[in-house]
């Protein structure tokens, strides 16, 4: 594992730059803007429906064969796939 994918301490990193076998908890969801015409709210709203909320616990499950999209993720006892672009919205520690 190479230092791009390790945790400073305490300091979050995110999700979209974990490797397969990573697990933590979400410290937070900051979305920078729209996805493909999809309002940034409504990405944020989607991923807080699937279980993506503050102080649960995330494990990166598999690694999709191109470039390694999409990610599949344990939310706590739920898996859901989910592509880099919106894991990079999730801050993990």
């Amino acid at each position: 594992m190479n230092d791009d994918h390790k945790s400073n301490g305490n300091a979050p990193i995110c999700l979209g730059k974990t490797p397969r076998g990573f697990r933590g908890l979400i410290e937070t969801i900051t979305v920078a803007g729209d996805h493909n015409g999809v309002p940034a709210a409504e990405i944020e709203r989607r991923l807080l429906e699937l279980g993506f909320v503050e102080g649960a616990r995330v494990e990166v499950l598999h690694e999709g064969p191109i470039a390694g999209d999409p990610i599949a993720v344990r939310i706590d006892n739920n898996t859901v796939a989910l592509r880099r672009r919106e894991a990079m919205s999730i801050f993990v520690a």
